[in-house]
């Protein structure tokens, strides 16, 4: 399974004959587009990857809006089909949706039409019952750890429960055939606490949409900034799990420096009402997709990411495509890709006071900010999907080989 999930990203072996003939492969996923967030982003990644590779790809994913719960399973587009299951918005977050069980439905569905493989990102309900069918049914079963839930009980006041929510993942996971984490780091944490068959799959980004020439002089005289005034930028969920606190501590740290600078938040979340009373200068964009989305990163000049509860943080990975300097921890997607003072700058994890110090100190020369975002925009340029596409396509095959 490490092996092979954490394939040599040089194989050229684009062709599915070269590795063993097209798959079919089901995808079970609780976020899927067009809900924003870097689980969807990813899944949305993988599936569509496959598929150009040559495999028969299904997506089952609860119902989403109201033009899901319309009609019928959408039909197959982009060479990928997907089965639509029940769902419940998600408490708090109402752009997301929980996926109820569906057990009963998966099994005659792959008794129907079997799949050689089933990922599954997600361990909530839906997630649960589509392990329980693909075990029933003896189909291998690879996983994904992509998000800290974890780690979420800090932020939500119910630490005590972290232990019992770490071991209620370890069960889920070392039920599956293998695991992929997006960081070497990451899957060492999880081994050295009980996770079994642990690989590696990291995070591509899109160089030709994250682009520092869909810079927009248009979008910044609308943000209200003075020329060579500093636009500083965060992207996500406005939520307690992302430190949004710490953020902007850091913001105005910079802001006694720089007076005319301003925070624009790209994103939404429970915390969005109250952070827009608190902070009236504030420039609130809301959720942004696609080239928008691009000309948001490419527009601003500093990109501030406090978070401490990230599996990856695609987000600092875009940014950095986007030719931004990009202020994280020293953890996830940051410690994989940053150099300190080369292309972007870290904080010890966790430390709230070096990283407002850093920030401050990013900003003090305008000319080693910009270095610091064409370095990272040369960073990001070896981070392509195709790569990684082809490690996720080695790890279904070893899941596969594992049953056998």
């Amino acid at each position: 399974m490490d092996q092979a999930a954490t394939a040599r990203p040089d194989q050229d072996d684009t062709s599915v004959t070269a590795t063993g003939g097209a798959l079919r492969v089901a995808l079970v996923t609780e976020t899927y587009p067009p809900e924003i967030n870097g689980v969807a982003h990813t899944l949305s990644h993988l599936a569509q990857g496959l598929a150009e590779r040559g495999h028969a790809v299904e997506v089952v994913r609860p119902r989403q809006d109201a033009t899901d719960r319309a009609t019928d399973d959408p039909a197959t587009t982009h060479g990928i089909a997907q089965l639509l299951t029940g769902g419940l918005p998600a408490p708090g977050y109402p752009g997301l949706h929980l996926g109820l069980p569906a057990g009963r439905r998966l099994r005659r569905r792959w008794r129907a039409q079997r799949p050689d493989v089933v990922y599954i990102a997600t361990e909530g309900p839906l997630g649960h019952s589509a392990l329980a069918a693909a075990r029933q049914l003896q189909i291998p079963v690879l996983s994904g750890f992509h998000t800290n839930f974890d780690a979420y009980t800090r932020f939500y006041r119910i630490g005590l429960l972290e232990p019992l929510v770490l071991a209620w993942l370890r069960r889920f996971h070392n039920r599956c055939q293998g695991t992929l984490a997006p960081t070497a780091a990451l899957a060492a944490r999880l081994e050295a606490r009980g996770f079994r068959h642990m690989g590696v799959l990291a995070r591509g980004v899109d160089t030709t949409l994250f682009d520092p020439a869909r810079r927009d002089p248009g979008l910044r005289a609308a943000w209200g900034l003075a020329p060579g005034a500093l636009a500083v930028l965060y992207v996500g969920r406005l939520a307690a799990e992302k430190n949004i606190a710490l953020t902007i501590e850091a913001f105005k740290a910079i802001r006694r420096v720089h007076p005319d600078s301003r925070l624009v938040l790209v994103g939404d979340g429970p915390l969005r009402e109250r952070l827009a009373r608190e902070l009236p200068e504030a420039i609130f964009c809301g959720p942004r997709r696609g080239e928008d989305l691009a000309r948001h990163y490419a527009s601003a000049d500093l990109f501030l990411f406090a978070s401490t509860s990230e599996t990856y943080g695609n987000v600092v990975i875009e940014a950095m495509a986007s030719g931004l300097p990009v202020l994280t921890y020293d953890y996830a997607a940051g410690r994989e890709h940053i150099h300190r003072g080369v292309n972007g700058q870290l904080a010890p994890f966790d430390d709230a006071s070096a990283f407002v110090a850093a920030a401050r100190a990013m900003t003090r020369d305008p000319q080693a900010l910009q270095a610091l975002g064409r370095q990272a925009r040369i960073t990001a340029e070896r981070l392509a999907w195709g790569r990684i596409i082809q490690r996720f396509e080695h790890g279904l095959r070893a899941a596969i080989q594992l049953t056998r």
